[in-house]
C-alpha cells in the first residue's frame, strides 16, 4: 500500500459537534446516469483515494465533464437553486427528482414551487463537497468519496436518512482509518449512534493511543466521546501521560466554552487512575491542581469547586494517598486501581488487588 498524497487544506466553519478541515473542490451536481443501475457502488481504491476505474454491475462509465452537453441542457432546466455552506456556493437541481429520493427534500422543498422566480434554498451548514456527493449519490446510486470530506458526507446522511448513502460511507471509513481520522470518526459515531463506528475507532486508539493522543481530533472532542476511551483498559498509554492529555483536552475546552478548566474536566476526571502513579507521581499533580485546577473538590452539594478557591484537599486524590498508604486497591473503586495496557511498572503496583487483565 502506497503512501497517501498530502491534502491541501482550509479552515472552514462545520457542523455544531466538530471542527474540521477541508479542502474543497466545487463540483456541480448532476453526473451523468448509469443504466441499469440496481445497487449503489463504492467509487474509490483500496487505499480510500478516488479511484482511475468507475465501478458499474453492467458496464464501466467514464466520469462526466462539464463540457458534457447532456449536463448543459441538465442544468439548464434546473427548478431548485441551493445556496450551500459557508462559502454560499450555489448549486441547481430538480425538485421532483430529490422529493422522489429523499424524504428530506420532500418535506423541505414542499408540495409545489412558489410562483415566480423562486428563492434560493440557503443550507449553510453543511459544506459544498459533502452536499454535492449526497445530490451525486440521488441522481446516480452511486457516490464518490474522498477521506478528507467523507465524515461530512456521513453526517448528512444520517441527518438526511439516506441508509444506503450512511451504509457506503460507513464502510469506506473503516477502510481509511488513521491516526489524523479516527477521533474525528469517534465523534460523529458518538453524536449519531454509530455502534459499530464507535468500536472500531475506539479499537483503533486503543492499538494506536499515544500517536492518536497529540491529534487535533483528540483535542475537539467531546466529554461523551471522550469517557469511553478513559475507561478502556486496553490503551496503550501510561497514565501519566493519559493525565497530561486530559489537561490538554480541558484547556482546549475552557477556551471555546469560556468556562474554567476544573468545571470542563469535571466528567472525564473520575476516569483517570491516580492510584497508578509513583507517590513522587502523585505529589507533583496535587501541586500542579493547586495551580492549575483539574480536578474538582465535591463538596456535600455535590458542586464542583476548584483548590485554588477553597484550599481543601481533592477526594480523587485522597483516595489515591489512601492506596499508597494501604498498599493495596480499593475494591469498591476497582477500576482507579487497574492497569492499563500501556501502563509502566511502579513499584507499589505489586500492592494493587486489581492487575491488568
Amino acid at each position: 500500500m502506497g503512501e497517501r498524497p498530502e491534502i491541501q487544506r482550509q479552515k472552514v466553519t462545520c457542523p455544531r459537534y466538530y471542527r474540521m478541515e477541508l479542502g474543497l473542490q466545487p463540483r456541480l451536481a448532476c453526473p451523468r446516469p448509469l443504466a441499469g443501475r440496481t445497487k449503489p457502488c463504492l467509487l474509490y481504491d483500496k487505499q480510500g483515494n478516488k479511484g482511475p476505474e468507475w465501478a458499474n454491475a453492467k458496464c464501466r462509465v467514464a466520469p462526466w465533464t462539464l463540457a458534457s452537453p447532456w449536463l448543459s441542457a441538465l442544468l439548464s432546466h434546473s427548478d431548485v437553486r441551493f445556496v450551500v455552506g459557508q462559502e454560499r456556493q450555489e448549486v441547481f437541481a430538480h425538485r421532483c427528482l430529490l422529493a422522489c429520493r429523499c424524504n428530506f427534500f420532500q418535506r423541505l422543498l414542499g408540495p409545489e414551487p412558489s410562483p415566480g422566480v423562486p428563492s434560493p434554498v440557503v443550507l449553510s451548514t453543511v459544506p459544498a463537497e459533502a452536499f454535492l456527493a449526497v445530490l451525486e449519490f440521488l441522481y446516480t446510486n452511486t457516490v464518490k468519496l474522498h477521506r478528507h470530506s467523507v465524515l461530512e458526507v456521513l453526517t448528512a446522511a444520517v441527518e438526511y436518512g439516506l441508509e444506503e448513502l450512511r451504509e457506503i460511507c460507513l464502510e469506506f471509513v473503516v477502510k481509511v482509518l488513521d491516526v489524523e481520522l479516527v477521533c474525528e470518526a469517534l465523534q460523529v459515531a458518538v453524536t449519531f449512534g454509530l455502534g459499530p463506528l464507535q468500536e472500531r475507532c475506539i479499537a483503533f486508539i486503543e492499538a494506536h493511543s499515544q500517536e492518536a493522543l497529540r491529534t487535533r481530533g483528540f483535542l475537539e472532542l467531546s466529554a461523551s466521546a471522550l469517557l469511553p476511551l478513559l475507561r478502556s483498559d486496553k490503551l496503550c498509554v501510561d497514565e501519566a501521560d493519559l493525565i497530561l492529555a486530559a489537561r490538554s483536552w480541558a484547556r482546549v475546552g475552557a477556551a471555546v466554552l469560556e468556562r474554567p478548566v476544573a468545571e470542563v474536566a469535571a466528567p472525564i476526571v473520575r476516569e483517570l487512575r491516580l492510584a497508578l502513579l509513583a507517590p513522587a507521581e502523585l505529589s507533583a499533580l496535587e501541586e500542579q491542581n493547586r495551580r492549575e485546577p483539574l480536578i474538582p473538590v465535591r463538596t456535600r452539594g455535590s458542586k464542583l469547586r476548584s483548590t485554588q478557591q477553597h484550599g481543601g484537599k481533592v477526594e480523587q486524590i485522597v483516595e489515591a494517598w489512601k492506596c499508597h498508604a494501604m498498599r493495596r486497591g480499593n475494591a469498591a473503586r476497582g477500576a482507579s486501581c487497574r492497569r492499563r495496557r500501556g501502563t509502566l511498572p511502579r513499584d507499589h503496583h505489586r500492592f494493587l488487588d486489581l492487575p491488568f487483565k
